[in-house]
């Protein structure tokens, strides 16, 4: 059974059409990259798939039940879907530890005594163990996203969605990041990106959608994608891109 099966996924904004009929099939343990332009639809694409969007026509299947039908509780899907952005989204007024508590306590009905270890255990794993009661803005760019990740997890989500989550970084910052995308990876996460880093979807993903107005126009292996691409729209933006 495949993780996550997207058919003829439409989403409209008024007259403008962002996802265009998009089919992907995400297998269990895969690392799939979206890429292509900004505007291309990657980030709408990973905001219907978590329910943050509702879609105009077509199915969304996690585990093989479509998720996507009208009434369905979003926060049980939510459970399951981990979803990390761009700008950290991290409350200002918490702790890291407590951002990250926040979640399971409010949608699991969990105490702090009973998600403590676990949460402890995350931060240790993600090296921020020394940084689990600083505030955001005692940590750097590259921290708070990391703690984003950790919160994200703390849920014990099935599929991680990662959006464009290293363009708000400093350069030297964002290999820490993918850093932590890699281990995920390693730990057999299922998980979709958005992304901009063309070395790292080469080197790391398992799959590669290249994404024009709203449409995924070609779809591979990393190698075939950037060894190989077929559609020469594939080859101007790659062109582009890895300059």
């Amino acid at each position: 059974m495949h993780k996550i099966e997207l058919h003829g996924v439409v989403k409209r904004f008024g007259q403008n059409t962002v996802c265009d009929g998009v089919d992907l099939t995400v297998e269990k343990g895969q690392m799939v990259c979206l890429i292509g332009a900004s505007g291309a639809g990657k980030s709408t694409l990973l905001r219907c798939i978590n329910l943050l969007e509702p879609i105009e026509d077509g199915e969304i299947f996690l585990d093989g039940e479509d998720i996507s039908i009208p009434g369905l509780n979003p926060q049980r899907v939510r459970a399951k879907i981990g979803m990390v952005f761009q700008n950290f989204n991290l409350f200002p007024h918490m702790t890291a530890f407590e951002n990250t508590m926040l979640a399971p306590k409010r949608v699991q009905g969990l105490s702090k005594s009973q998600l403590k270890s676990e949460i402890e255990e995350l931060f240790e794993r993600f090296e921020l163990a020394d940084r689990m009661h600083n505030y955001p803005d005692q940590l750097s760019g590259g921290q708070q996203q990391r703690v984003a990740i950790v919160r994200a997890l703390a849920m014990k989500p099935e599929v991680m969605l990662f959006d464009e989550i290293t363009s708000a970084l400093d350069p030297q910052l964002v290999g820490d990041v993918l850093d932590v995308l890699l281990k995920l990876k390693s730990q057999g996460m299922t998980m979709i990106l958005a992304t901009h880093e063309m070395e790292f979807a080469r080197q790391a993903a398992d799959k590669v959608c290249f994404l024009k107005d709203g449409k995924i126009i070609e779809e591979g292996s990393s190698e075939q994608i950037f060894g190989t691409p077929k559609r020469p729209e594939t080859k101007a933006f790659l062109a582009r891109a890895l300059k």
